[in-house]
């Protein structure tokens, strides 16, 4: 079907009526929100879902969003193991694999055990490793408990390489009306002799509808075997730039998801990046967006806008509902499919790389857009530590085609649609910056894909057609993990993996280290034990998240996953 077509359906009568209805509906749930809201508690609403939320109404029904965003409007989901189809592989040598989390910490202050840890991500700095995760305990957990355990974002700390970690619980949180909702990203930063490490997630208030990107500066306290990490109170990145009032003292806010971070170290800048689904045309089924802070200078010292690394300043998340986004990398496409994933990547010169997916999951809707995956460029002067951003959006785009997996049930997966998300990494020393997703083109269980740009606003292709990474054919491989190089500029890459199609046996793979213009030189198993998807019993949706992760540290690479191997999905992680 042709755009011209698909133009002329979305105005037809028969759609303006449908839109009037839509907004109707989205009233009528509002007012359903606030009967809920005066007879839940928080804690309550946690562990419900916020099914009225009129976001959350569309989930399924043409509109597809985050794990952290299926915690928020659903709440616990539970999944049975299947123990007939429980089969373990054997041990088989890889890197050392540990638990960042701790089973003992799984349990809700009223006694209530939970069962999921999934959708991890990792950040690293010398020996100071920090994963983060979403947390299943938050559905159970009372505001407040010790550890934070109503938060439905979880965090641990290793001081000796990633070898233990000590589980913290969950992000600190004093506000009882607004949680943490998951969907983690850890990004570290050095400053004064310091580290630190800033841990985002989805945070939404339960009583004024705002939605939030809100991140912990964490400081890393002492040094060697004896350090600790504290975390501070949340600081709100982003929020909500629609609200509307169906009656007089009630408001329903746009919804923030899936936030990703990465930094600018020669600014100090945090960069965050996210989508923004709201009411508008511009953003109804998902706006890109970034928002920008300012943590202060590598030297310790205060930054432009008189942020530091202890205290980040962020105008776009603070005060009142800001009337515009702060930069718009991609606005809804006129044909109303979706874009999500979105994945920032910052230069040494500050500019700014964020790929996305554009036609998730709406493609499974009719919508006939090629379904695509996006890398943008922004300049570094686009991205001022203010309200809003001097620029309209990027000023350099390509695109690559591909065969979306979202049509796929992945057995023992228990999220339906799969996702295609581009992950991105740019390589000073190659010039380059890259993205890599699953492709179900040749293979459908799925290839890893790599296709890389030269740097700069023309963003020309390396490659002219992408890579593919795993070297076997005709098995399963999805959700790739890609977050920065080697200190010589190489790519590290991770992602889930099975043998063949007829089997829920789950490893996770990574490349060797790679230029950015061929395939890799071999593929190597991280896990040591394969985790059976179809025999771990999981609250949480999807039970192994939307993505893998790592942090390459100078000649290493830390991966983390979500693994099955205990019977309930646990942060795990290795170096590599």
């Amino acid at each position: 079907m042709s755009r011209s077509i698909v133009s002329t359906r979305l105005s037809s009568p028969s759609n303006v009526t449908e839109r009037l209805l839509s907004r109707r509906l989205g009233i009528l749930l509002a007012a359903a929100l606030l009967s809920l809201a005066v007879t839940l508690t928080p804690a309550s609403v946690a562990a419900a879902g916020n099914t009225q939320n009129p976001f959350c109404a569309r989930l399924g029904h043409g509109l597809q969003a985050s794990s952290g965003a299926q915690m928020f409007c659903f709440g616990a989901q539970l999944t049975r193991a299947s123990v007939a189809a429980r089969a373990q592989a054997p041990a088989r040598r890889g890197s050392t694999n540990v638990n960042a989390a701790s089973l003992s910490e799984d349990i809700a202050p009223n006694g209530v055990r939970a069962y999921g840890q999934s959708e991890t991500s990792i950040g690293a700095a010398g020996n100071y490793v920090v994963e983060a995760w979403n947390d299943s305990t938050g559905f159970f957990a009372p505001c407040p408990s010790p550890m934070n355990k109503e938060e439905n974002t979880g965090l641990g700390f290793s001081n000796d390489g990633g070898k233990t970690f000590t589980d913290l619980g969950g992000l600190p949180n004093g506000n009882c009306n607004a949680r943490y909702q998951g969907d983690p990203s850890v990004q570290p930063w050095t400053s004064g002799g310091k580290t630190y490490f800033y841990i985002s997630s989805l945070f939404n208030d339960f009583f004024t509808g705002i939605s939030y990107i809100a991140f912990a500066a964490c400081a890393v306290n002492g040094s060697g075997s004896t350090a600790t990490l504290s975390c501070g109170q949340p600081v709100q990145a982003a929020q909500s730039s629609e609200c509307f009032s169906p009656f007089p003292g009630f408001t329903v806010c746009s919804f923030l998801d899936k936030d990703f971070l990465t930094i600018d170290p020669a600014r100090g800048r945090l960069i965050v990046s996210f989508t923004e689904f709201g009411f508008s045309s511009f953003d109804r089924n998902g706006a890109i967006e970034l928002a920008v802070c300012d943590i202060g200078t590598a030297g310790g010292g205060a930054g432009t806008a008189g942020g530091t690394a202890a205290a980040p300043v962020c105008p776009q998340g603070q005060g009142p509902i800001k009337p515009a986004p702060y930069f718009v990398v991609a606005p809804t496409p006129g044909s109303g499919c979706e874009n999500e994933g979105a994945y920032p990547a910052a230069a040494a010169n500050g500019d700014a790389y964020v790929a996305y997916e554009a036609n998730w999951a709406s493609n499974l809707f009719g919508c006939t857009d090629p379904t695509r995956n996006v890398m943008t460029h922004t300049p570094a002067s686009c991205l001022a530590v203010a309200a809003t951003s001097p620029c309209a959006g990027p000023d350099g785009t390509a695109s690559v085609n591909i065969v979306s997996m979202d049509g796929a049930f992945i057995p023992g997966y228990n999220r339906f649609p799969m996702n295609d998300f581009p992950r991105v990494a740019v390589s000073g020393p190659k010039g380059t910056v890259s993205m890599v997703w699953n492709d179900a083109g040749a293979d459908p269980l799925g290839d890893i894909l790599l296709q890389s740009y030269h740097l700069g606003m023309a963003l020309s292709p390396v490659q002219t057609t992408p890579v593919r990474l795993n070297r076997r054919s005709g098995t399963a491989n999805f959700l790739p993990g890609l977050r920065n190089t080697t200190s010589d500029g190489r790519l590290q890459v991770s992602w889930y993996s099975r043998q063949s199609g007829n089997t829920t046996l789950t490893d996770v793979l990574a490349s060797s280290p790679l230029s950015t213009a061929t395939g890799p030189s071999s593929n190597t198993t991280i896990t040591t034990v394969s985790s059976d998807w179809n025999a771990v019993s999981s609250d949480i949706i999807p039970n192994f998240g939307d993505y893998t992760d790592n942090f390459a540290v100078g000649s290493h690479d830390y991966v983390a996953w979500s693994d099955g191997r205990l019977g309930v999905p646990q942060p795990f992680m290795a170096q590599h």
